[in-house]
């Protein structure tokens, strides 16, 4: 029997309330931030485990590259989701021609793509760790 196993707190959250989004939305913020400080650790710890190897030192490179692309990511994303909120408020205002579906849709896909960046993120630092301790 072949059964699809949707995410419940996706089918719940977009059901939910708007307060209950714009919540979620505010943890988003909070996770990237946190992300943020990550990249500046991870940034300081390849920059403190030079190795004299040279294939080392260009997978070093290569891994600061993905640093600096991880956070440009963060700081679109966040920006994005600063703009869902702004959304959010001028539909409280009750602004003509913004709907309570539109905002949903919109926080489905940044749902979607914050998920899909976890694990990505996920893979990128045991890739960093890996790196780390074999030098």
């Amino acid at each position: 029997m072949n059964k699809i196993i949707s995410n419940p707190k996706r089918t719940l959250l977009l059901g939910a309330g708007l307060d209950v989004l714009h919540f979620e939305s505010r943890e988003w913020i909070e996770t990237i931030n946190f992300w943020k400080d990550e990249i500046k650790f991870f940034d300081n710890l390849l920059n403190k485990k030079v190795s004299t190897n040279e294939s080392n030192q260009e997978y070093a490179e290569m891994l600061k590259s993905l640093d600096k692309i991880h956070q440009d990511f963060f700081n679109d994303f966040e920006d994005d989701i600063i703009a869902h909120e702004k959304m959010l408020s001028r539909i409280h205002k009750g602004e003509k021609g913004l709907s309570d579906g539109e905002y949903r849709e919109k926080h489905h896909r940044l749902l979607g793509r914050m998920e899909t960046f976890k694990t990505d993120f996920h893979q990128f630092k045991k890739i960093v760790f890996k790196f780390a301790k074999n030098i």
